[in-house]
């Protein structure tokens, strides 16, 4: 088990550059089963669970050689089945991803169950209905199981604005015959980039951005390049970072589109930064960090939802900066309810933070906090005591650190170079 030793409080300087989108680089990586033709992909962050789905692809056949770090060259010709290892499947959720393309290139495919962050229920309905609605059909034993002979275009109103739900479904839908509707898709910057890879194959999606998407199926795609997309969920957790630690740093992959609703979220905790050119954030700092009340001087709240709301994988960074905040606000994580289960780890290191439920945390700030030893449930809430830890007073320990590693690229060593003190160890 890999452990980080973090000591604080820090202050980190330089510049930070963000990794690929997690997010994008994992249902792109599933895509590339839907060609026999070479595909190319830059950008693509080396981290646990890519590492995880690119193993799996391997033992279905797949060719993969990386010339450089970050980029990938991926080939998935000659491939007969859908073998896919159990072992593999259990480690990450992005498992499920690979129900769309399987089923559209061989027709059939068992899942085993797949793994990943317990933050709380997860459930596949939503893949299970939308691939239905191509007329897939869905069985369970000892794993899940979808069998289609020919896959045919149809309007399908998702159940909810599930991300990975509606990315099975795109790459289900490009190459089933005739139109497909996709009606209350989920639009994250993730969806919208897979889009984009998948058009540059030969796909035709239109409506990318918004909650409606058009696919008319082609009998086949062919190779190409993509550059996946920086990782606004990085972007954001550092800018939070530097916050509490009153860091004056620049950050890289700053783009507005993709930063508007992570912007609301850190104006009312009163994180400052300014937008330079080439996609730069400059942190600015006038002062201490102040909540910024409703209305009347109402207890605001952040609270996350599906896009354009404040992103959920924010949420347990939010709960961190909150504490070094003026004031009260309530964090309200609407989508899973085992996510704020950390909180506990905070209070111990001195947060004033009341547990209303599994889904709400009021906060009150500005609290000062000390070292203790924890270990990272999930990836956000690992980040999170990351950065609790680089604002504590003493030593901390975080065990489970791979827990971060599976979403935050060397995230030890990257900011190492900027000033933090972190340790590996194990």
């Amino acid at each position: 088990m890999t452990s980080f030793l973090v000591r604080g409080p820090t202050r980190l300087h330089g510049h930070f550059e963000p990794s690929g989108n997690k997010n994008a680089a994992l249902p792109i990586i599933a895509a590339c089963l839907l060609t026999e033709e070479p595909v190319t992909l830059h950008n693509v962050p080396l981290i646990g669970d890519v590492k995880s789905l690119l193993l799996i692809l391997e033992g279905m056949g797949a060719s993969i050689t990386s010339p450089e770090p970050g980029t990938l060259q991926i080939h998935c010709n000659g491939m007969t089945g859908s073998e896919i290892s159990e072992e593999q499947a259990s480690i990450i959720r992005a498992s499920i991803l690979l129900a769309g393309p399987s089923l559209a290139r061989f027709g059939e495919v068992n899942l085993p169950p797949p793994g990943g962050d317990v933050i709380g229920r997860r459930r596949i309905d939503s893949h299970v209905h939308a691939l239905e609605g191509l007329g897939a059909s869905y069985s369970f034993l000892n794993g899940h199981r979808f069998r289609a002979g020919t896959l045919k275009g149809s309007v399908v109103f998702m159940d909810e604005p599930s991300v990975t739900g509606t990315e099975n479904l795109i790459m289900a839908s490009v190459l089933a015959e005739g139109h497909t509707t996709i009606e209350n898709a989920a639009c994250e910057p993730h969806v919208q980039d897979l889009c984009h890879f998948l058009n540059t194959l030969g796909a035709r999606i239109s409506g990318i951005g918004s909650n409606i998407l058009q696919i008319d199926g082609v009998e086949r795609l062919g190779g190409g390049e993509h550059t996946i997309c920086p990782d606004h969920i990085e972007v954001g957790s550092i800018m939070a970072l530097a916050a509490v630690t009153r860091s004056p740093i620049t950050i890289g992959g700053y783009l507005p589109e993709m930063n508007k609703p992570i912007d609301l979220g850190w104006a009312r905790l009163g994180i400052k930064y300014d937008a330079l050119p080439d996609g730069i954030a400059q942190m600015r700092f006038n002062g201490p960090l102040n909540v910024l009340p409703d209305l009347g001087g109402a207890t605001p709240k952040i609270e996350d939802g599906p896009w354009p709301s404040f992103p959920a994988d924010l949420t347990s960074i939010a709960l961190v900066a909150a504490t070094q905040a003026y004031g009260s606000i309530l964090i309200h994580e609407k989508m899973f309810e085992s996510r704020m289960f950390f909180v506990d780890r905070l209070i111990v290191m001195g947060a004033q933070i009341v547990l209303c439920d599994p889904h709400r945390a009021v906060v009150m700030g500005p609290n000062k906090l000390t070292a203790s030893t924890m270990s990272s449930p999930d990836i956000r809430a690992g980040m999170a005591l990351l950065i609790a830890a680089l604002v504590a007073e003493g030593e901390s320990v975080i065990h489970n650190a791979e827990q971060i590693e599976r979403g935050y690229e060397a995230i030890d060593t990257r900011l190492g170079a900027m000033g933090a003190d972190i340790r590996r160890v194990g």
